[in-house]
């Protein structure tokens, strides 16, 4: 069960100050992206709260909502389990008739984990095989036609993601890069390239190279998330 409060501000990338009922203190924010629109002071948040003592901040920003009312998923390290339940689920067509799922398995030349695997059982010589990598997607561009985009700052880490895809897809594999929009402002989506053109310029090659690009849209409310329906990539 999340609890709310109010964010006061946020800071050192992993820190956030909120209030609630009169009393401030300190939340984890396990995003270390730019979070551009999604943690304003004002901003109501939803935590989580371990019972691991050894932990020196108790809570965990999960949600946001911003000025608007949109809901927003900051949390990215429960963007995995979205998507691999949404497949499990059989809410996303796309990548339907699996019979194996793995994650975090390790592959490509750039010492990467995939964040999804799928593939038949058995699988002769790796064959088969369709590498799935996730990417968190909240930065809303603009609020009247609901254009979002990733990623929100220069990511070298999601350059070596697109290479390792590409490479996945020259070695005769299925790559897919999935977007998950955890923002309900967003209804499309296309790559920030005057954040990061080089990433852009990457997505461009991976198009033409045959990388599979899928957006899953999401339904956030306080209490759950979920995958709804996917939409074309704004290329």
């Amino acid at each position: 069960m999340l609890k709310s409060a109010t964010i006061l501000k946020r800071y050192k990338r992993f820190l956030v100050d909120v209030e609630q009922n009169g009393k401030e203190f300190t939340i984890y924010c396990p995003n270390t992206g730019a979070m551009t629109g999604c943690a304003d002071a004002g901003f109501d948040a939803f935590f989580s709260t371990s019972d691991n003592a050894k932990r020196k901040y108790a809570h965990t920003l999960e949600k946001t909502v911003n000025q608007h009312g949109h809901f927003i998923g900051v949390n990215t390290i429960a963007a995995n389990s979205i998507v691999k339940d949404a497949i499990e689920t059989n809410k996303v067509p796309e990548l339907a008739g699996y019979k194996k799922l793995q994650t975090e398995v390790k592959y490509g030349e750039e010492n990467s984990r995939i964040d999804i695997l799928l593939s038949e059982p058995n699988c002769p010589d790796e064959r088969n095989y369709c590498y799935v990598e996730v990417k968190s997607t909240t930065l809303l561009l603009n609020e009247q036609n609901g254009l979002g985009a990733f990623p929100d700052a220069k990511t070298t880490r999601g350059q070596k993601h697109v290479r390792e895809l590409i490479e996945m897809v020259d070695q005769g594999h299925r790559a897919v890069l999935v977007f998950l929009v955890q923002h309900t402002g967003i209804k499309k989506v296309t790559v920030a390239r005057h954040v990061d053109s080089k990433y852009g310029n990457l997505i461009d090659e991976a198009v033409q190279k045959g990388v599979e690009i899928l957006v899953l849209h999401t339904h956030i409310d306080a209490h759950q998330t979920f995958v709804t329906h996917t939409s074309q990539f704004e290329h």
